[in-house]
């Protein structure tokens, strides 16, 4: 299937009506989320391989794979449907996991962005029970509502 070129930015960035999925930076105390890009891959391959034993229940990338799964997630964000970020500690800079916008979905009418999901998410295992998880989800569901006026965050 080939893609309508109207329904795209120059970015590649999906339109939905008038919306635009993008990867604003989101900052907080914890946790700066920044657009993911190919120059994280050094330290998500280190955040990935930290204890591995909490990710029973959501697939992480091994540090074999990140080059992989970081042209998997930008191939997917170039289809518009999903505006990934590298989850980076302030403090330090360096990229400790990952999280997602996903399948942004317009009202029926085309007038703006009804709802969105988040997800892909995962974090080092030094990252976790930090607070990170809970202000990068923060910082991601306010830019949501507040921003771009969605109804519901999934």
């Amino acid at each position: 299937m080939t893609a309508d070129p109207a329904r795209y930015d120059g970015r590649g960035a999906r339109m939905a009506g008038e919306f635009v999925l993008t990867a604003p930076v989101l900052v907080g105390e914890f946790v700066r989320l920044e657009p993911l890009e190919y120059r994280h891959a050094a330290d998500l391959a280190v955040a990935a391989e930290e204890d591995r034993s909490s990710y029973r229940y959501t697939w992480v990338p091994t540090a074999q794979e990140i080059d992989d799964y970081l042209a998997a997630q930008l191939a997917r964000a170039d289809t518009g449907r999903l505006a990934p970020y590298a989850q980076v500690d302030p403090a330090t800079g360096r990229a400790i996991g990952a999280t997602a916008y996903w399948d942004p979905r317009p009202w029926p009418d085309g007038t703006g962005l009804s709802a969105i999901e988040v997800g892909f998410t995962w974090l080092a295992a030094s990252a976790q029970r930090t607070g990170v998880n809970a202000e990068a989800k923060l910082l991601l569901f306010s830019h949501a509502f507040e921003q771009w006026g969605v109804a519901r965050v999934d």
